[in-house]
């Protein structure tokens, strides 16, 4: 079992143990992942942002990526993103479990599946993050007394600006409880791959019109800093729990969709 960690704003490195830097050829670009060892497990980092963060939220080669990690042989996949608060309750430092997602992008390539030889997919999404996944993250923070809110809906924006207070009151009518600009389409091409995935949200400021500063991107890569070394301490624990094999049905994600399935080659 190897799994894939995404890091978004403000990590764009993990330390890994025997570390080294592979170059990885896809369809849709080159893109560079650190492997090494977390806990004596194998794990294949990315940087979604690129690791001087050079990579605006709406020009991520997010296609790249997935494909990328599926080709590195990763079958997991955490996804981390720093995210606003649409809730006094879920404040700065803490983290969230995303549960469902609202889209609002706009441009970006969200599918494999666009006919010719790959087919097209309708793949369901009733629920869209790995529940196994999801238990062990949450079951490894609670056990570490950090601190994490559940059964949460994440609103995807376009970005890369942020959101307007009215927009931040629409999304909380909707039923959003936070709002980032990455999570989407990123889940939504691991399910097309077949991988694990699941959204774990950093809180780094309360949104537009809660929040009585302006908002800021140090900010967000000031809170990302804080909580570093007990987002490692989470991952570290959570990789051990990771069953070698899968007890979701993520793997299955194909199975129904009427596709014609070019799965990307292993490039070890």
């Amino acid at each position: 079992m190897k799994l894939g960690i995404i890091g978004g704003s403000g990590l764009y490195c993990l330390a890994l143990e025997r570390q080294k830097s592979v170059k990885v050829r896809t369809p849709y670009g080159e893109v560079r992942v650190e492997e090494g060892f977390l806990s004596g497990k194998p794990v294949v980092f990315l940087a979604r942002h690129g690791k001087k963060h050079e990579v605006p939220p709406h020009l991520v080669n997010y296609r790249a990526n997935l494909w990328a990690l599926k080709g590195r042989g990763v079958e997991r996949v955490i996804g981390i993103c720093a995210c606003g608060s649409l809730s006094p309750k879920i404040k700065p430092g803490e983290f969230v479990l995303f549960e469902q997602f609202l889209d609002f992008t706009k441009s970006r390539p969200s599918t494999f599946f666009e006919g010719g030889k790959m087919g097209v997919a309708h793949v369901d999404m009733t629920s869209p993050y790995c529940p196994e996944l999801r238990a062990i993250l949450s079951k490894t923070m609670r056990e570490l007394s950090v601190p994490v809110h559940e059964s949460v809906t994440y609103a995807c924006t376009e970005g890369p600006r942020f959101e307007t207070p009215a927009e931040i009151k629409m999304l909380r009518l909707l039923g959003a409880h936070v709002v980032g600009m990455t999570g989407v389409p990123e889940c939504v091409l691991a399910r097309e791959l077949e991988l694990c995935y699941a959204g774990l949200g950093i809180v780094t400021n309360l949104a537009a019109g809660l929040s009585r500063k302006k908002l800021t991107h140090r900010e967000v890569l000031d809170q990302v800093s804080s909580v570093a070394e007990k987002l490692t301490e989470v991952l570290s624990l959570a990789v051990q729990r990771i069953p070698e094999k899968k007890g979701c049905r993520c793997g299955e994600a194909l199975k129904d969709a009427l596709v014609t399935q070019r799965a990307p080659r292993n490039t070890q």
